[in-house]
């Protein structure tokens, strides 16, 4: 793939990813597992924070990477240089990350600091980008990483709180600068798009390498073949009812910073975290299908494909002013059924959730079957009247 060569319908050239970014993503496949891990180990009310902590400075460096392709031509002997010297600070936090609330939270810190000042010098040459998300970076969530791994676990999940916070809310506060920044439209979905791909390969690595030592028994290959539709029911809810709005929502946007922030930066956060969720809900259940379920499996699992499915509410919402009912319907079944779910058989809990989604798939199926057929039975209806008048309507 290249950044030159394919031009769109309207004339506009079409920004491609770049092989140096799909290599840059492989270091962020590792990445998201050692996050999976974490939240693994423990998934209590903490866990769940301090993984959400963790992977906050993980994702952005991977957003500013992202931003740092669309808004330059990045095919080129600095920038492949630059996004490679990015993709091994990249790996150094992934390795920081089983031990990011013991003895490698500096590491952590460092490379994220490193990540984040090779960003800033692969676009110095913009004039003000130090007063900006990449400015902030360098100046002050970098630094508070650093100062958070030399300091015990409570001091320092209050700075990289802070520091995650602060990544969060430099677009918004500098959203007025953003405002001149000339965002390629179709290059940006790709990215986000192939970023949720990988966390939903997170979610297959969830199934097959738990049951991959398993006996295989009938049980465990119907909780194999439930947790896959689960995936693929994920899947399903992107790539075939969501991309493609999305993309256009960026197209025709009057404002596409304010898409690419609320749709992109901050709804693909939420929705990478609902996959993690579920693809460690996957590790607790289906190698173990008779296995009773404690409240922290179920919440993984339920918890996570809720907070995927409310996040397209949320996405449709700022991309059209609609409200996606039927996703934030079936989130609310899910949460409301959650609690029934505890103290039964994994495989119950795992083909419940099953049927589920295949039902809000098929319903979703229904209804852009009909709109496609009341918007042909509309031009029909037009091109009618236009031949009873002689001309058009």
């Amino acid at each position: 793939m290249s950044t030159t060569g394919v031009v769109e319908a309207g004339g506009q050239e079409e920004k491609r990813v770049t092989w140096a970014e799909l290599y840059f993503d492989l270091v962020f496949v590792f990445a998201i597992t050692q996050v999976s891990g974490l939240l693994h180990h423990d998934h209590g009310p903490l866990g769940l924070v301090q993984a959400l902590v963790v992977f906050v400075p993980v994702y952005w460096c991977w957003v500013g990477t992202t931003v740092q392709a669309n808004i330059r031509d990045v095919d080129n002997l600095r920038d492949r240089l630059g996004i490679l010297f990015v993709a091994l600070a990249g790996l150094f936090m992934a390795l920081a990350v089983p031990g990011a609330w013991g003895g490698r939270g500096l590491l952590l810190g460092l490379a994220y600091w490193l990540a984040r000042v090779v960003l800033l010098l692969l676009l110095i040459r913009i004039p003000g980008v130090w007063r900006g998300p990449y400015g902030a970076g360098v100046l002050v969530s970098g630094p508070l990483l650093v100062l958070g791994g030399l300091l015990p676990d409570g001091p320092r999940l209050a700075l990289w709180a802070t520091a995650a916070l602060c990544d969060l809310s430099v677009p918004v506060v500098f959203r007025r600068r953003l405002a001149v920044v000339a965002y390629h439209p179709t290059h940006m979905p790709e990215r986000f798009a192939l970023f949720l791909l990988v966390a939903l390969g997170e979610s297959i690595v969830g199934i097959g390498g738990t049951a991959a030592g398993a006996r295989l028994d009938a049980a465990e290959l119907a909780a194999v073949a439930a947790a896959f539709t689960i995936s693929a029911g994920l899947w399903w809810q992107y790539f075939v009812y969501a991309a493609d709005a999305m993309r256009h929502a960026v197209e025709v946007a009057d404002s596409r910073r304010d898409v690419i922030r609320r749709v992109f930066q901050y709804g693909h956060l939420a929705l990478v975290a609902g996959v993690i969720g579920v693809a460690v809900g996957f590790g607790e259940t289906v190698a173990d299908p008779w296995r009773v379920l404690e409240p922290g499996a179920v919440a993984l699992l339920y918890g996570g494909c809720a907070l995927y499915l409310t996040t397209f509410g949320y996405t449709r919402w700022m991309m059209f002013r609609t409200v996606a009912t039927t996703r934030v319907v079936a989130a609310a079944l899910v949460l409301a059924l959650a609690p029934a779910m505890v103290r039964l058989p994994a495989l119950v809990v795992l083909v419940t959730l099953a049927v589920l989604l295949v039902a809000l798939n098929v319903v979703e199926h229904l209804k852009v079957e009909r709109a496609a057929a009341a918007a042909v039975s509309a031009e029909e209806s037009y091109e009618t009247a236009e031949r009873a008048v002689g001309g058009p309507v």
